[in-house]
């Protein structure tokens, strides 16, 4: 849903964007996380918000026959994708015609004959070389780009950076434009301090 709405969040606003896939569940592995579609409760709500929220936005979405599952072959087909000077930076062609592989159709994301089918449909295009998504080529640079994201602090996806800033979540794309915009909130101690908050407690990790 953010990928959609990013454009007109951008509207009117100088702007180049860069589409780096990461792995998500090596992000949730470094920070001691579970997913939110990993909590029983949390799941079914999150199903439902979605295509809720989706509705409300007129982004079409049907989620696909099994979730969560293993979308490695996904992630590092859209860096094999890439234009070969990109450094396993897909385009929004690429990265919107992957999403609605898996979120418009319904269907079984990492079917074998599916993924076959949009590969040769990506590496389709006239004039471009691409990688061969099982290459160490294309599982390093993967690798790297999810190492860059982690160091940078990113916790979960979407995440959009921008001066060394972040903006989680479809529902931050207002204060991204409002960031870009100069909007002089963003230099005040309410933006600059909140992680300067004292923590009060700790919970200690549940005993396996």
């Amino acid at each position: 849903m953010a990928f959609q709405a990013l454009p007109q969040t951008l509207k009117g606003i100088s702007h180049e964007v860069h589409y780096h896939p990461v792995v998500f569940g090596a992000m949730l592995k470094h920070h001691g996380q579970l997913g939110p579609a990993e909590i029983l409760g949390k799941r079914d709500w999150t199903y439902r918000q979605v295509m809720w929220l989706a509705k409300q936005q007129g982004t079409d979405l049907k989620m696909p026959a099994a979730h969560p599952f293993n979308s490695l072959a996904l992630l590092r087909l859209a860096v094999a994708a890439a234009s070969s000077n990109m450094q396993g930076q897909p385009n929004r062609y690429v990265v919107e015609t992957i999403f609605r592989h898996v979120w418009c159709e319904g269907l079984e994301a990492t079917d074998p004959d599916r993924l076959a089918t949009l590969q040769a449909h990506l590496f389709s295009q006239p004039s471009a070389s691409f990688l061969d998504p099982q290459s160490a080529e294309v599982k390093q640079l993967l690798q790297q780009q999810t190492q860059q994201a982690i160091d940078l602090g990113l916790f979960g996806v979407p995440s959009m950076v921008v001066d060394g800033q972040v903006f989680w979540g479809n529902d931050a794309l207002p204060m991204l434009r409002a960031y870009l915009e100069g909007d002089a909130w963003f230099e005040s101690a309410d933006w600059r301090d909140a992680g300067k908050l004292p923590v009060g407690i700790r919970r200690a990790p549940a005993a396996k």
